[in-house]
């Protein structure tokens, strides 16, 4: 991750304590930190200075966390976004996902771990294809559009009643085609750590999406289960390339 020039981390919280603490830190394993303390000049700052991945605090005063990245998805600003929280709300954690954050992470957190996080984010932007699903405004597969913006799903042409969770889950998957996602990994990505969300949950939210997406949801297409693994989506291209 390490290159001539340090990369640049900006952390955006209105605890001064914490501003300093991640500053500090972050600051020792060899990034270069810049902090705000609202979300309020969030789009200015980035006018007059262009970060690797910002820090962004969810519960802040003008303008909070929610707001400033959707501002920020909103103008087509594909910068990663790692969110914090001290609110175990679940919407929070899904719309959090929906429109665009590329990490989650609940306060009190150790700062190791959110090195880990933000290592784990540049690793992925690094390796994006320029056509990866989270850049397009919609993805199409047999008779189904997905429209992200929209947060709406369509099957030839009509629109499909679909809710928060099972959208997230479905985008979620269409992010990773072909990658075999754990349980726990699902649990982790749409709701963050120490969520006290049961990750057998998640078989029962794969049923009702799969019921959503199939005629027979004994039968999936399109989410199938490798055994002892996890989950995975797969593309029409490449049916026969399920991962054993």
């Amino acid at each position: 991750m390490r290159t001539n020039q340090p990369t640049q981390i900006l952390v955006v919280d209105d605890d001064p304590e914490l501003r300093d603490l991640l500053r500090e830190y972050l600051t020792s394993q060899g990034f270069a930190v810049s902090v705000l303390h609202d979300g309020d000049g969030l789009q200015a700052r980035l006018e007059r200075e262009r970060p690797a991945l910002i820090v962004l605090d969810l519960m802040m005063p003008k303008v909070d966390g929610l707001t400033a990245l959707r501002n920020l998805r909103a103008k087509n600003d594909d910068i990663p976004v790692i969110l914090l929280t001290a609110r175990s709300d679940e919407i929070d954690r899904i719309v959090g996902l929906e429109i665009g954050a590329d990490d989650y992470l609940g306060k009190p957190f150790s700062p190791r771990e959110l090195l880990a996080r933000i290592n784990a984010v540049l690793r992925r932007k690094l390796a994006r294809p320029a056509a990866a699903p989270e850049d397009r405004e919609s993805i199409a597969f047999g008779p189904f559009r997905v429209n992200f913006r929209q947060r709406s799903l369509e099957r030839s042409g009509q629109a499909v009643s679909i809710s928060d969770t099972e959208f997230a889950l479905l985008k979620l998957l269409l992010m990773h085609p072909l990658e075999v996602l754990s349980r726990e990994r699902i649990v982790e990505l749409m709701y963050g750590t120490a969520n006290g969300i049961s990750d057998r949950g998640i078989d029962v939210q794969i049923w009702r999406l799969r019921r959503l997406l199939d005629e027979d949801a004994q039968r999936p297409r399109y989410i199938q289960t490798v055994r002892g693994r996890g989950y995975t989506f797969v593309p029409d291209e490449a049916e026969d390339s399920v991962p054993q």
